[in-house]
């Protein structure tokens, strides 16, 4: 069994979630009738999904279904037989842009506590109910959303018990008092671990410049002041207020009928507090582009550049992301990779990314270079994304990311667990039913004037949100470009 929580520090930055895509549950009646019911290929006496591993399904079409629970909660289910198994994913808008202002750090302590106790057990005795069974919860919070997943066999002797037991920890939590100075603890030494972090140092100091008094600035993970102020009864109503059915929405895929989905959407919705869907989230003000720098005793100097972006269902999506691919969202063979690392050994590694969001998130722009050339690197930077909006991307460069899209994008499809975050995501972000076949199909179709218009609609390499952190040291000229590759960057100091 595996109790998969994700780790304080790690939640910091990921409020993105690229790999969720979105669809919403408008429909109140099913968008496609069930198919038959056949037997589970492996048979029904499995006693642990240990049992199935490397036995991946094969990559199928979606029929996805939808619906929304007397309660309100919005649901999606693809039916799926392949293996005798199945996964439930909830997904609430409770990420830190619903913390109070005085409590950041709220939502990810909630989430971070659900299976911390339940009347009658602990967190122990939750860890090994979900053992016996052969099941796997998991949760995580982020920025927009908060997320709590249960992966069980399909089979009523092990499904049943376990979705008892899941949705007592999803409804009922206790929030016992010796695990939240735990977990306080925890966090505490965190945030003295991330003092020595430039990279999170950094990162924090760019959300806040990038959203000033947006509930997006604020970290996760909040701050020692307000993590050691958190209380129970802070938690409670948290939970009271975020994880209701109204404010959730359920996905569903597996070795299920229709009706047996229905019946375990209506159970787990009967299982949340009642309460309606969160307020929509205020729009960030633009911000004032600028340069900061943080004093930080390295060799390195850590280069953050970002504006905001877009929303997740903004219609130039696929554009855009067809464009950064070429830009620097690619890895080798990308703009920024091919001119700072390749050609100049500068990094080991400079990557740019859209995070879409329930309103626009960040675009940013990522790279460690040596101290002494940081200055004229971020020139660099900035006269590549300068040249790239100018000019826009050749027809080769489009074509070789489709190319790549078309191999990779079926993957996001290949397994149980990646359709319930593309589902999960779907009714979060309120995305047409169709939108896995749309993205690619618009992707595949988009051209180079497409995305230079979409690049330079959401995009100027003057109006960029900088942050750097690092030494003060007198500066030094690049090296020149070479068509070698380098195999050593020169740019990033041995350890």
């Amino acid at each position: 069994m595996i109790m998969r929580k994700h780790s304080l520090p790690g939640l910091l930055l990921a409020a993105s979630l690229s790999a969720l895509v979105a669809l919403p549950a408008a429909a109140n009646n099913a968008v496609a009738p069930d198919a038959p019911r056949g037997d589970a290929p492996l048979g029904q006496n499995l006693q642990s999904l240990k049992e199935l591993d490397g036995k991946a399904p094969a990559r199928r079409e979606m029929n996805i279904q939808s619906w929304t629970t007397a309660e309100g909660a919005k649901v999606l289910f693809v039916e799926s037989r392949e293996l005798p198994m199945f996964d439930l994913r909830l997904i609430f808008a409770a990420g830190s842009s619903q913390d109070p202002q005085n409590a950041p750090g709220l939502a990810l302590m909630t989430n971070a506590m659900l299976n911390e106790g339940v009347k009658g057990k602990d967190v122990t005795a939750i860890a090994q109910g979900f053992e016996g069974l052969g099941a796997d919860f998991g949760n995580g919070s982020y920025r927009d959303m908060a997320m709590v997943s249960l992966r069980s066999l399909s089979g009523q002797d092990k499904r049943e018990p376990a979705l008892k037991l899941f949705n007592e920890v999803i409804g009922k939590p206790t929030f016992p008092a010796d695990s939240l100075a735990r977990i306080k603890n925890q966090m505490l030494a965190s945030f003295e671990y991330q003092k020595q972090n430039p990279g999170v140092i950094g990162s924090k100091a760019l959300f806040e410049k990038l959203y000033g008094n947006h509930p997006y600035a604020h970290p996760s993970d909040g701050n020692p002041k307000s993590i050691g102020a958190l209380t129970q009864a802070q938690l409670k109503a948290f939970h009271a207020k975020a994880y209701a059915s109204g404010n959730a929405v359920i996905a569903l895929v597996g070795d299920l009928s229709r009706d047996e989905a229905q019946t375990i959407a209506a159970q787990v919705s009967a299982s949340l507090p009642k309460g309606p869907a969160l307020a929509k989230m205020p729009e960030p003000a633009e911000p004032k582009a600028g340069v900061t720098h943080i004093e930080f005793p390295s060799n390195q100097t850590h280069l953050l550049l970002a504006q905001l972006g877009i929303s997740r269902n903004d219609p130039d999506y696929a554009a855009l992301m067809v464009g950064n691919s070429v830009l620097g969202g690619g890895g080798f063979g990308s703009r920024l990779m091919t001119e700072v690392r390749e050609k100049r050994g500068l990094t080991y590694g400079v990557s740019s990314g859209f995070t879409g969001m329930r309103v626009p998130g960040p675009f940013t722009i990522g790279l460690q270079t040596r101290a002494e050339l940081s200055e004229n690197t971020l020139k660099l930077v900035q006269d590549q994304v300068r040249e790239f909006l100018d000019k826009g991307p050749t027809q080769k460069e489009i074509d070789d990311v489709k190319r790549e899209l078309s191999g990779s994008f079926p993957l996001s499809a290949a397994s149980n667990s990646s359709i319930a975050a593309q589902l999960g995501a779907i009714g979060f972000y309120d995305l047409p039913l169709t939108f896995l076949e749309d993205y690619l199909t618009e992707a595949q179709a988009v051209t180079v004037e497409q995305v230079k218009a979409a690049m330079n609609k959401h995009l100027s390499a003057d109006q960029m949100v900088i942050v750097t952190v690092g030494p003060t040291v007198e500066q030094k000229p690049l090296p020149p470009p070479t068509d070698k590759p380098a195999r050593q960057p020169v740019g990033v100091p041995e350890h």
